[in-house]
């Protein structure tokens, strides 16, 4: 009892010193995550984030505690962090670039098999082709709706065959086929949940974000203060160069309407009333330059075939008549 009091104290201690410590927080979800696995992933985020799992009613526990006795010092957010402990879940502190840390997390994936019971992730599809399996395992296939037939001494399934949707619970027939076949369907890893920024708490979709995708919806955001703005006639900034173009168009309009003038408004009063004086002319042709239509007529001369000599038999067939 002693011994298992010191480790839920030495556990409450460096939960504490991290969350003081760290300001990022991926909250994780560690479903069919062995320990090698684990390991694998503490090892790969080495020197640059720090994995902690835990019981959720003593990570709840320890959070409580540190909020209670530092009310005024304590990060803002971890009152709200508490309600996403739910679940086989842990904790990644990193200083570092979110994106780059939770594509390790989440990157590191394990193939295993199907095991009796459990809910497919995907979809598993039994390929067509050889199985390597005796010719009396046909009924085994056929069982299962799988269409077989016997070649070369073993069994060969004749097309692909959608064994499990995703979501579908795993039955034993389904699990021992592919444990016969060798396939392994499914890959296990940890799953990104939510992450904590600073106080901030948001949906792991918002770290696949590109600089493209933040600024079109920055523009997008822009455009609408806008039209906001010009609707209501409202000066915001988004919305003052335009005020100000559509006024100056009224302006000028006005003063081409009528005998009220100004200096930008001369030139298109210029214009409106003699329009010729500003078509551009045709530019010159080079004087070394030869008369467009005699190329054309030398050419035409080449290509004409020289007419029949009076000696000649005319035939009638001549491509000229």
């Amino acid at each position: 009892m002693g011994d298992s009091k010191s480790k839920k104290q030495a556990y409450f201690v460096k939960l504490v010193q991290l969350l003081q410590e760290y300001n990022k927080i991926l909250i994780v979800e560690a479903d069919n995550v062995g320990s090698a696995h684990m390991q694998r992933i503490r090892i790969s985020l080495r020197g640059q984030a720090v994995v902690l799992m835990g019981k959720n009613t003593m990570i709840r526990k320890a959070i409580r505690g540190y909020l209670d006795k530092n009310k005024n010092s304590a990060p803002a957010g971890l009152e709200e962090l508490m309600s996403h402990v739910r679940g086989n879940i842990g904790f990644v502190f990193t200083k570092g670039d979110l994106s780059t840390v939770k594509n390790k997390v989440v990157g590191l994936r394990v193939e295993a098999p199907a095991k009796v019971g459990t809910l497919a992730p995907n979809e598993v599809v039994v390929p067509a082709g050889p199985t390597g399996l005796e010719p009396t395992q046909t009924s085994f296939l056929q069982a299962l709706n799988i269409p077989s037939k016997i070649n070369k001494g073993q069994v060969e399934i004749q097309n692909d065959h959608l064994l499990l949707k995703k979501g579908d619970k795993v039955g034993q027939s389904e699990a021992a086929l592919l444990s016969k076949l060798n396939i392994k369907p499914f890959t296990y890893g940890m799953v990104l949940r939510m992450v904590y920024d600073a106080g901030s708490i948001y949906g792991p979709e918002v770290l696949d974000l590109t600089d493209a995708d933040i600024l079109a919806k920055f523009l997008n955001g822009l455009r609408n203060v806008a039209a906001t703005g010009l609707s209501i006639s409202f000066p915001t900034t988004a919305a003052v160069p335009h005020l100000v173009i559509n006024a100056y168009k009224n302006i000028l309009s006005i003063a081409v309407a009528t005998e009220v003038t100004f200096k930008r408004a001369e030139k298109v009063k210029e214009y409106l009333k003699n329009p010729g004086a500003f078509a551009v002319a045709p530019a010159p042709a080079p004087k070394g330059d030869k008369p467009a239509g005699k190329p054309a007529a030398k050419k035409e001369e080449k290509k004409k075939e020289p007419e029949p000599e009076p000696e000649e038999e005319d035939i009638g067939l001549s491509l000229f008549d």
